[in-house]
């Protein structure tokens, strides 16, 4: 079905972003993959060609183009070469809009062409070892001492972590018994900031270029100046920003579900069984059949979805539908096209075992789908 979402300028940015994958990714993502992160070259080189400056005022050495589309974009030619830009997609599409909403003149000045240019990476530290979807619960706390907030904590899960020069922190500045979602403040620690650590490494079932870490906050003074909008305000800011988190998340679901059934249909048709292509075996027409069939519904929604965000029309109870199905979509997807590679398909030189355990963790970070149902459930006055 025809796409009518992009102009002719994303089309040309797309041509550009799927040379440099070509050309800077493919050839060292495995070498990438075993290192367990991105090299900082990568976020350099990307600043050079634009990519990460797009929604970054012209002043400071971007584009200023608030068009979520070249976002997109850049994840369907990652996921059409079966790789995945993790931490470049958490600095662009969850981290950098906190600082684009939020950051005063002083921040500007001091952060934005360092971002533009991939100088400065990103990072944002939500989820506590006992604290996930319910961010309400937060227990880093961080407490006015003149100019300055003394933060303390531990964090985990947290994309980008690794190589980060800013961390936006969640932190408790204040407790109002009757309402948990008052008091929580944005904080930017800086690399560097003494008593700030990062701790283990996590290893994953997938997306291992993906860096994820713990991180401590130990006494750590982090200035006044360094605050992200008002104190106390950072729990309306998070919502502000959870539906266009939750659409990336679905973005990627349905490019590698595409991608999957893009090198199924490549891998059947040269495959022999029993003297015959496995593409000539009406199962296998049907499996591929039916996930092209959900591919293209997933898309068509997310699609509209894509739209609605960029006019700024897309609620969160539309974004948590959107995310729900496409990822439940991407699971059935990589799932039955994994079956038809048979035991080579559990073999992790094989794309599709690639796009098969990087699928798993779309159903839960961003918000499970369980947490998804809940609000939906709650639009429909439930």
């Amino acid at each position: 079905m025809r796409r009518d979402i992009f102009t002719a300028d994303h089309e040309a940015f797309r041509q550009l972003v799927r040379n440099f994958v070509a050309k800077e990714v493919v050839p060292h993502y495995t070498d990438w993959e075993h290192a367990g992160q991105l090299p900082r070259s990568v976020f350099e080189q990307l600043g050079s060609l634009g990519v990460l400056g797009i929604p970054i005022p012209e002043e400071y050495g971007g584009a200023g183009l608030a068009d979520y589309r070249y976002n997109v974009v850049l994840q369907e030619e990652a996921a059409r070469a079966v790789v995945t830009l993790g931490t470049v997609r958490t600095q662009l599409d969850v981290v950098l809009p906190y600082f684009l909403a939020y950051a005063d003149a002083p921040q500007r000045e001091r952060w934005f062409p360092g971002l533009a240019a991939g100088k400065l990476l990103t990072a944002i530290a939500m989820t506590e070892p006992g604290t996930g979807s319910d961010l309400a619960g937060i227990r880093t706390n961080a407490v006015r001492d003149g100019d300055h907030y003394l933060l303390n904590g531990a964090k985990t899960f947290i994309t980008g972590g690794l190589l980060a020069d800013l961390v936006v922190v969640v932190a408790r500045t204040s407790h109002d018994p009757d309402d948990r979602r008052a008091g929580l403040t944005l904080l930017v620690v800086e690399d560097g900031m003494p008593g700030f650590s990062r701790g283990r490494v996590l290893e994953k079932m997938g997306i291992k270029v993906q860096d994820t870490v713990e991180l401590a906050f130990e006494d750590v003074r982090v200035p006044v100046a360094n605050r992200l909008g008002e104190e106390g305000a950072a729990f309306g800011y998070l919502g502000h920003n959870l539906p266009q988190e939750r659409m990336t998340v679905a973005v990627g679901s349905v490019a590698q579900a595409r991608a999957a059934l893009d090198t199924t249909v490549a891998y059947v048709k040269e495959r022999q069984v029993f003297g015959s292509p496995l593409s000539s075996f009406q199962n296998t027409k049907f499996e591929l059949a039916a996930v092209a069939a959900e591919v293209e519904a997933a898309q068509a929604v997310l699609d509209r979805a894509v739209l609605e965000l960029v006019d700024g029309r897309l609620s969160g109870a539309d974004a948590a539908k959107v995310k729900l199905f496409c990822t439940e979509v991407q699971a059935r997807a990589v799932d039955r096209c994994l079956q038809l590679f048979g035991g080579y398909g559990y073999m992790l030189e094989f794309p599709i075992a690639r796009l098969y355990t990087d699928a798993r963790v779309a159903r839960i970070y961003a918000g499970t789908s369980e947490v998804m149902k809940v609000i939906i459930a709650k639009s429909l006055g439930l």
